[in-house]
């Protein structure tokens, strides 16, 4: 059988307890409570999004109307030489390397690398005794000749005498026609024989000249005033005289003058002659110029560089300078127009190219130039402006044509 509770015990076991409905109660207020801060931080954030946009929608507003405030200069026209500094490397006006023209030993060096010369002076002295004893042969053969000219023109002499009086004999019929030949060819051939013996005395007389330049070269001398850059022989070495493989001996240079090469670009060719005036430093001697002049140049372009080879000459008597130095040449280039000079912080580069804005009435007036030359702080502008334009310096980037502007 089976059991039934009573309705009424059931109802009071299901009846929610009083602590139980406080808590929910409770749930519920906190669970409104959380969606109503929710509900106004949503509607904060939307009424702050909506001011922003209101707020930047205002400055552009005041961005559209407000007229900037710009800083401008009255540009000029630059009509004097353009200073064109290239670096420069400095070489001796001359320099020689002197090699032995006779073989023997070297019995004399009279100077050493640094020795100051002046042209003529014997730096070292050869000893050849082989050559001075050809020499001394060859004079000696030349007395032998002269000699000899003197015993042909005797047998000459002699041979025309006889000549003659065989010929009286021949033709008073005391001689033969025979004899007669045989003295007349023989006097024409004693003639000969002092011919032959003079020329003789020609030839030995060269041999001698020869022998006589190749002594001389026992001793070399200086060619140019200079210094001696280099020495390559010492007292007893070997020298031999040789076109192709001679012992080089000293290297000598002058540097009362200096040569400075530059390579002046194909821009500047047109503004440079020879003559101009130019100046040199050097980064190791500061506040010190040395002054110059154009003296040469290649008459030629590089064609792999299109640049032309140019030479200053440098006063260097007092011998403050070397060669090999590096330094720094001042070139004035002649302008073959005048150019307005601008800073380039007043340089436009965008993708129209390059442009300067020049305020006229108030206005923004976007003009393009055309440089001649970039020196870093500063363009040269050959077309494009004139003199008086009033430049903006640091434009504004949204900078427009036609923009008003206001100049303090």
């Amino acid at each position: 059988m089976n059991y039934q509770p009573d309705d009424r015990l059931l109802r009071d076991y299901q009846k929610p307890k009083p602590d139980e409905k406080q808590r929910r109660r409770l749930a519920r207020v906190i669970a409104v409570f959380a969606l109503l801060i929710l509900a106004a931080l949503v509607g904060y954030g939307i009424w702050n999004e909506f001011k922003r946009g209101a707020d930047a929608n205002a400055i552009l507003e005041a961005q559209k109307t407000v007229i900037p405030s710009v800083r401008t200069m009255i540009v000029q026209t630059e009509s004097q030489p353009r200073i064109l500094e290239l670096p420069g490397s400095m070489a001796a006006f001359d320099s020689a390397t002197l090699q032995a023209r006779a073989t023997g030993y070297v019995g004399i060096r009279n100077v050493d690398i640094g020795s100051k010369v002046r042209k003529g002076d014997v730096l070292a002295v050869i000893a050849a005794p082989d050559l001075d004893q050809q020499f001394a042969e060859a004079k000696a053969q030349i007395v032998q000749l002269e000699a000899a000219v003197q015993l042909a023109q005797a047998n000459s002499d002699l041979a025309r005498v006889t000549n003659q009086r065989t010929a009286r004999l021949l033709a008073q019929g005391w001689s033969s026609a025979q004899q007669g030949d045989q003295d007349r060819l023989t006097a024409t051939a004693r003639d000969a024989a002092v011919s032959v013996a003079k020329a003789n005395v020609v030839a030995q007389q060269a041999v001698v000249n020869r022998l006589a330049q190749l002594t001389a070269f026992e001793q070399i001398t200086a060619p140019f005033n200079g210094v001696i850059t280099g020495r390559f022989i010492d007292v007893g070495s070997l020298v031999t005289a040789d076109a192709a493989s001679g012992t080089s001996m000293f290297s000598i240079a002058r540097t009362d003058v200096l040569r400075v090469q530059v390579f002046v670009p194909q821009t500047d060719y047109f503004g440079i002659k020879d003559g101009d005036h130019a100046t040199v430093t050097v980064p190791e001697l500061l506040n010190r110029t040395f002054d110059g002049k154009v003296a040469r140049n290649a008459q030629a372009l590089a064609a792999n560089t299109r640049t032309l080879l140019t030479e200053v000459d440098v006063d260097n008597k007092a011998g403050e300078l070397t060669a090999g130095l590096y330094c720094i040449v001042h070139l004035q280039i002649r302008r073959s127009s005048p150019v307005v000079r601008l800073p380039s912080q007043a340089v436009i580069f965008n993708k129209e190219g390059l442009s300067a804005a020049v305020v006229v009435d108030g206005k923004v007036q976007l003009r393009k130039i055309d440089l001649e030359a970039d020196n870093g702080a500063d363009v040269e502008v050959r077309a494009g402006l004139v003199p008086g334009d009033q430049v903006i310096l640091s434009p504004p980037v949204n900078l427009i044509n036609g923009a008003s502007v206001k100049v303090p």
